[in-house]
């Protein structure tokens, strides 16, 4: 007889990959059986287990400040990587984060007993929790290592398959080195301000993207080469930009509070319509992309109204800046609650940026599902042309 109730782990459980699938996730008969088998609330024992089912991130272990270090994805989020990832039977497996193990676990399930899943973390309370949660679920043959990531975990390279569950803004050496010809390396790339699952294969001396899709994760320890400096006063505007942009803060402080120039690319979004793509393709052409965040106060003021307040796309050039906005159109919500899409400026330049901003929008609109190939060179192997240029990578993407 079947006892299970709402709001017992196995209703749970297929309600989450139910979502998962309605999403547009575990598009695969194995990806699916594996998210239905392992049990999500084992890997994070101190949850409620609603949250461990919800589809949201269980954050297990926080910074003095609060700020996130460890914890279980979102559930979306990790159907998406291992969908990406194309993991088969007797895959090699390196996993770079271990988190709570339970990605590791589903790893091992779908790569099956003839394989073989290494997780490393550089964190040795979160290798416990992770090895504690393995062995308690049945999956002691995963091995879990307490290194730094960025090295890999050659002693058991190479490797089929490479998936990366913390935020990384470079590929190191290594990733590339331990994975196979052809393989494939699943990471959340940074860059120009925002983040992508990138799924790359392993092309000779190159990496290159077949899947570009939009994430976040806790950032890996020691690679954040993001800048950052408030523009006005109050410290309500806040400018994050890379190592390797030629952006000058002290150039910019006060910038917002020049004359405003507004510009509108005619091109509208319905209320739940996705548009970050605007920025994915802002990050191809444009090398001074960048990211702006106001505090609500600043918003309020009319200070700075980008159109995420947390986290939008701008561009910014010596002086000057432009960041991405919005305004409703069709007031009387005859055709439904719309949005144009638009840009405002600041500074000498601000209408030109202003203007370069809404190109993109328009190019986008245009061809709004289109994913770009991103490359990935090799600092030994540099190439010409419009580059985001890291520590041991260069990126070129193209649509």
């Amino acid at each position: 007889m079947n006892t299970t109730t709402n709001s017992s782990p196995e209703a749970l459980r297929a309600a989450m990959v139910d979502r998962i699938k309605a999403a547009g996730h575990a598009r695969t008969a194995a990806v699916e059986q594996a998210l239905r088998e392992v049990p999500r609330h084992r890997f994070v024992p101190a949850a409620q287990l609603t949250d461990a089912y919800a589809n949201q991130a269980v954050i297990t272990k926080r910074a003095a400040d609060g700020a996130a270090l460890s914890c279980a994805s979102v559930p979306t989020v990790v159907a998406m990587m291992l969908d990406q990832l194309d993991v088969q039977p007797g895959h090699r497996i390196l996993e770079i984060g271990a988190g709570t193990g339970y990605n590791a676990a589903l790893l091992a399930t779908l790569t099956g007993p003839t394989g073989h899943v290494t997780t490393v973390d550089i964190d040795p309370e979160v290798t416990a929790g992770a090895r504690a949660g393995l062995d308690v679920t049945g999956f002691a043959d995963v091995e879990v290592i307490t290194a730094d990531g960025s090295l890999g975990a050659p002693g058991n390279a190479p490797y089929d398959r490479i998936i990366v569950t913390v935020g990384a803004f470079d590929i190191p050496p290594a990733w590339r080195e331990q994975l196979v010809p052809g393989g494939r390396l699943v990471v959340p790339l940074g860059w120009r301000g925002q983040t992508r699952s990138v799924a790359f294969v392993r092309d000779d001396d190159r990496l290159r993207s077949d899947s570009v899709k939009l994430c976040g994760f806790v950032p890996m320890i020691g690679q954040d080469s993001e800048r950052s400096a408030h523009l006005d006063d109050d410290e309500q505007v806040t400018l994050y930009w890379d190592a390797d942009q030629d952006i000058d803060p002290e150039l910019l402080h006060g910038v917002l509070s020049t004359p405003k120039t507004e510009v509108w690319s005619e091109v509208t979004v319905g209320g739940s319509e996705p548009f970050d793509g605007v920025w994915l393709r802002m990050t191809a052409t444009e090398p001074a992309t960048c990211r702006i965040a106001a505090d609500q106060a600043a918003v309020d003021s009319g200070l700075c109204t980008p159109a995420i307040p947390s986290r939008s796309p701008a561009l910014a050039e010596a002086d000057s800046l432009a960041y991405f906005t919005y305004r409703r159109v069709d007031p009387d919500q005859s055709s439904g609650v719309r949005a144009e899409l638009g840009a405002i400026g600041h500074g000498q330049a601000g209408e030109r940026l202003a203007q370069r901003l809404c190109d993109q929008i328009r190019a986008w609109g245009m061809n709004r599902t289109d994913e770009p190939v991103v490359i990935a060179h090799f600092a030994e192997h540099p190439v010409e042309g419009p580059n985001v240029i890291k520590r041991w990578i260069n990126l070129t993407i193209a649509f």
